[in-house]
C-alpha cells in the first residue's frame, strides 16, 4: 500500500512543530513569538517489506551477491532518476520510440481529467456518474467515519444497495486537475532582487502565496469550490500553478471487509506474488445533491493485460528525494531514517501494548487504523534505511552526481554558476552530523502522533508561563489555556508507553551519561520516569488540568513541566542550529535543481511532489529468491493461501468461504508491472494504451523499498489489482449488480432490485 507522505510537499523529511516563547525562528505555523522547535517527521510512507527480507549492510561488507564487483566500474542507470513524468512535459519521443504511440494533446485530456487526488491517495473516475475508484486502505477512514451504533463496517464490509444508502464521508474530498498555467518567469523575476539566501526563501514563498490568491480570484475565489497550488518542479528550476476543481460531497458506495482489503496482513505487506482485494468505491455528487455527472473517466477494461503489454499510472506520487546528493543520502543512512525508523517502531509498540491489554478501548479509539499507519511506516523506514546500506544503490548514486559534477566543470558557464554547490552540499552535512545525537533524541518531540497528552499538556503549560511573564494580554493567555484544555485525553497506560518511549529515544540519543539524561531519569529507568512523572502531574487529563488552572495550582514545578525544562535548553540550541542548516540546506538545493535542470531539461523527470504524473510500464513479472513471480495471480492462489494458513492473516471473510459455482477462480486478481511508483499512487488507475481501467494500484514489492531516491526497473515492480477480479468480486461474491451494471454500460441505476431486473439474461 503505498500511502502518501503529506498532502503537500516532502523534499525533506523534518520540519518545525511546536512553539514556545524561548526565541524566533521559522515555522509552518507563524507567530508573533516562537521558540526553537523539536524536528519531527512529515507524514511518512507506508508499506514496506520484512525486516529479514533485505540484507542490512556496514561498513565496507557487501552482500553475497556483490562479492567480486567492482563497485568503481559500476554505472547509473537511464531511469535511475524515475518515470513520473508531468504533463506539462510529456516525453512523447520516448512514449513513440518505446511504446510505438504517439498520444495527441486529446489522449492527455482525458488522462489528467479522469484522475482525482483524494487527501491521502489517488483515484478515478470510472462511470459517467461520478463513480470513483480507488483502494481500501485509502478510505479505511472513511469506513470507519460511515459506521453507525451496532454496525462493524470496517470487518463487515459495506455496499448501499441503493443511492440513497451510499454515506456522505464528510472528512474527505476529491481533487480534479483542471488547468496547468506556467508561472516559472514570474517567480524566478522576483527572486532576481533577492540580497541572500534569507530574502530568497521569504520572498518565494510571499510570491507563491500571492499567485495563487490572484488565480484563486480568477475561479471564484474561497467559495468558488476550487483550489490552487504553485508546484515546485525540478527543485525550483520550474514553477506550475496547478488549479484543481474540488469536490467536497463525497459518498462511500462500496468497501469489502478489511480481510480481503488487507489479505495477508502484514506478513504479506509490500510483497509479491499477492492475493489482495483492495479497492472502495466513492460516488461523487454535485451541488445539486445529484451523481455528478462527468464526460471525462476511465471506461472499465474487459479484456485483460498480457505479458509485456504496456500500460500507464495515471495518479499522484508523494515524494521522491532522488535529486538528493550523495552527502545528503549519507546523512540520511546514518542518522535521519533510521533515528525515524526508531520512532515509529517504538510508538507502534506502545500503541500495541495497550491494544492488547484493552481491546474494547482500543477499538473505540479506534487504533487498528493508527497501528496500521505506524507499522507501514515502520516497514517504510527500514527499507529506505537497509536500500542505503547498499554498496550497489550507492555506487549507482556516485556515479550519477560524478557524471553531474563533470558536466558543470566541463563548461565555463555552469561552472561559474554552479561550481562548488555539491561541495557546499556535503558541508552542510557534515555539520548537521555535529547535531546528529540531538536529532535522535528529539525527533518528532511535540507531534500529537508520537507524544503522550501529559507532555503535550506540558508544552502547551510552557507556552502559557512564558507568556504569562512576558507580560502578554489576557485574551493571549485565554487562548494559551484553551489550547492546553483542547488536547484530547489518552488512556493512563498509553500516555506511559508514550513518555517511556520518548525518555528512551533522549537516553539512547544523549548516552546514560549525559547531563539531560541523568536529570531526567534521576537513576531510574524509562519506564520508572515516566509513570511517576504521570502519576505525580495533574496534566494527566483535560479534567485535572481544568482543575488546577481555575486553582491556580498549575506552576512550573509541575513534574512534567519540570521534565520539560531539563531538555529545553539542549532543544533550544540544536533547534536554533540545525534549523538554520536546513534552510541553508533548502537554498543549495534550489540553486542544485537548477544547474540539473540547465544540464539535463525534461529528460530526467522532477521528484514526486503528490502532484498528478503520468507513469508508464508494462506487465511484466521477475525473478525473487531463485524463481520467478508471475506477471499474474488468480483467485485459486488465493484460497491456496487461505488453505495452508488457516487461523493467521490469511483466514477468509465469511462470504467467502463457500463462493457460488459461477465464480470463476481462474481470474486474474493481482498483477505485476514496472511503472515507477510511491506514497501517494495508492489508488492510482492503470489504464492501457486506450485509457481503459486494467488495474488498481495498491502496493509494490521488497525490491521497491530504495524508491524514494532511486528507480530500478529490472526489480522495481507495482502491484495492482486487475480490474477483471474486481468484477468477478463485485458480481458472483457480493452481488453488487447496481455497480456492475454501471461499470459495464454506464447506466446509472438507483437500486439494487432495479439492477437485478435489468441484467436478467445476462449483461
Amino acid at each position: 500500500m503505498t500511502q502518501r507522505l503529506s498532502p503537500h510537499r516532502w523534499s525533506v523529511f523534518v520540519t518545525p512543530v511546536f512553539l514556545i516563547v524561548l526565541t524566533a525562528c521559522g515555522s509552518t505555523t507563524q507567530q508573533t513569538q516562537q521558540a526553537p522547535e523539536p524536528m519531527i517527521p512529515t507524514e511518512i510512507p507506508t508499506r514496506v517489506a520484512q525486516a529479514d527480507s533485505v540484507t542490512v549492510v556496514t561498513g565496507r561488507e557487501r552482500p553475497p551477491a556483490l562479492l567480486g564487483v567492482d563497485l568503481d566500474t559500476v554505472r547509473a542507470g537511464r531511469f535511475d532518476d524515475g518515470k513520473m513524468w508531468t504533463f506539462e512535459y510529456p516525453p512523447l519521443e520516448y512514449f513513440a520510440a518505446t511504446y510505438g504511440i504517439t498520444p495527441d494533446s486529446a489522449w492527455f485530456v482525458k488522462a489528467r481529467l479522469g484522475a482525482l487526488r483524494l487527501p491521502n491517495c489517488s483515484a478515478s473516475f470510472v462511470s459517467p456518474n461520478g463513480l470513483v475508484l480507488t483502494n481500501h486502505h485509502c478510505a479505511r477512514e472513511s469506513v470507519t467515519e460511515v459506521t453507525r451504533d451496532g454496525e462493524t463496517l470496517l470487518d463487515a464490509g459495506f455496499y448501499a444497495q441503493s443511492l440513497s444508502e451510499e454515506r456522505p464521508a464528510g472528512e474527505t474530498h476529491a481533487d480534479q486537475l483542471i488547468a496547468i498555467r506556467n508561472v516559472t518567469e514570474e517567480v524566478r523575476g522576483e527572486l532576481a532582487g533577492a540580497l541572500d539566501d534569507s530574502a530568497r526563501a521569504r520572498i518565494r514563498e510571499e510570491t507563491i502565496e500571492a499567485i495563487q490568491e490572484r488565480i484563486l480570484e480568477e475561479f471564484g475565489g474561497d467559495g468558488g469550490g476550487h483550489v490552487v497550488e504553485v508546484i515546485s518542479l525540478w527543485d525550483g528550476a520550474k514553477y506550475s500553478a496547478y488549479i484543481f476543481r474540488r469536490y467536497e460531497d463525497v459518498r462511500l458506495v462500496l468497501a469489502p471487509e478489511l480481510q480481503i482489503g488487507f489479505f495477508g496482513g502484514d506478513p504479506d505487506n509490500f510483497t509479491y506474488p499477492r492475493y489482495n482485494l483492495d479497492m472502495s468505491f466513492y460516488r461523487i455528487y454535485g451541488d445539486d445533491g445529484q451523481p455528478l455527472q462527468t464526460k471525462y473517466y476511465f471506461p472499465w477494461g474487459r479484456r485483460g493485460t498480457q505479458q509485456g503489454e504496456a500500460v500507464f499510472v495515471i495518479g499522484n506520487p508523494g515524494s521522491t528525494n532522488r535529486l538528493q546528493t550523495v552527502a545528503q543520502l549519507e546523512f540520511r543512512r546514518d542518522v535521519q531514517d533510521k533515528a525515524i525508523l526508531d520512532l515509529v517502531s517504538s510508538r507502534a509498540d506502545a500503541l500495541q501494548a495497550f491494544a492488547d491489554a484493552h481491546p474494547e478501548e482500543a477499538e473505540e479509539l479506534d487504533l487498528r487504523n493508527d497501528i496500521f499507519s505506524l507499522r507501514n511506516s515502520e516497514k517504510a523506514y527500514r527499507g529506505m534505511w537497509q536500500g542505503l546500506h547498499d554498496p550497489l544503490i550507492m555506487a549507482k548514486r556516485r556515479d550519477s552526481e560524478r557524471r553531474f559534477r563533470q558536466s558543470i566543470a566541463s563548461n565555463p558557464d555552469l561552472r561559474v554558476k554552479y561550481g562548488g554547490l555539491l561541495d557546499r552540499m556535503a558541508e552542510i552535512q557534515r555539520r548537521k552530523l555535529d547535531l546528529a545525537a540531538d536529532y535522535r533524541a528529539f525527533v518528532a518531540l511535540g507531534n500529537p502522533r508520537f507524544t503522550s497528552t501529559t507532555l503535550l499538556r506540558a508544552l502547551n503549560a510552557f507556552r502559557y508561563f512564558s507568556a504569562r511573564d512576558g507580560g502578554a494580554p489576557s485574551q493571549v493567555l485565554d487562548a494559551l489555556k484553551e489550547d492546553m484544555l483542547n488536547i484530547e485525553d489518552q488512556p493512563a497506560q498509553m500516555q506511559v508507553g508514550l513518555l517511556t518511549a520518548r525518555l528512551r529515544d533522549i537516553e539512547r540519543g544523549l548516552g546514560p551519561d549525559d547531563p539531560v539524561v541523568r536529570q531526567l531519569l534521576a537513576g531510574r529507568t524509562p519506564q520508572a520516569a515516566a509513570q511517576a512523572i504521570f502519576t505525580e502531574s495533574v496534566l494527566g487529563s483535560s479534567g485535572t488540568t481544568q482543575t488546577a488552572l481555575d486553582a491556580g495550582t498549575l506552576s512550573m514545578s509541575d513534574p512534567a513541566i519540570e521534565a520539560l525544562s531539563v531538555m529545553l535548553p539542549r532543544l533550544a540550541s540544536y533547534q536554533r542550529s540545525f534549523t538554520g542548516l536546513l534552510q541553508d540546506e533548502g537554498e543549495l538545493a534550489n540553486q542544485l535543481g537548477l544547474a540539473r535542470f540547465d544540464v539535463y531539461g525534461t529528460t530526467i523527470p522532477p521528484d514526486a511532489t503528490f502532484s498528478l504524473r503520468i507513469a508508464d510500464g508494462v506487465v511484466q513479472g521477475y525473478e525473487y529468491n531463485g524463481t520467478v513471480a508471475p506477471a499474474h495471480t488468480t483467485f485459486y492462489g488465493l484460497y491456496d493461501r487461505f488453505y495452508a494458513h488457516s487461523g493467521t492473516d490469511w483466514d477468509l471473510p465469511e462470504r467467502w468461504l463457500s463462493p457460488p459455482p459461477s465464480f470463476d477462480l481462474s481470474m486474474p486478481l493481482n498483477f505485476v508491472l514496472t511503472a515507477d511508483i510511491i506514497g501517494g499512487n495508492s489508488g492510482s488507475p492503470v489504464l492501457n494504451t486506450d485509457l481503459e481501467l486494467v488495474g488498481l494500484i495498491f502496493d509494490g514489492n521488497i525490491e521497491s523499498l530504495p524508491g524514494d531516491y532511486i528507480y530500478d526497473p529490472r526489480s522495481n515492480r507495482a502491484v495492482a489489482v486487475d480490474a477483471l477480479g474486481i468484477l468477478e468480486a463485485l458480481d458472483d461474491i457480493y452481488d453488487a449488480d447496481r455497480i456492475v451494471l454501471e461499470l459495464t454500460s454506464g447506466r446509472l441505476v438507483p437500486t439494487e432490485a432495479e439492477a437485478d431486473a435489468a441484467m436478467v439474461g445476462g449483461r
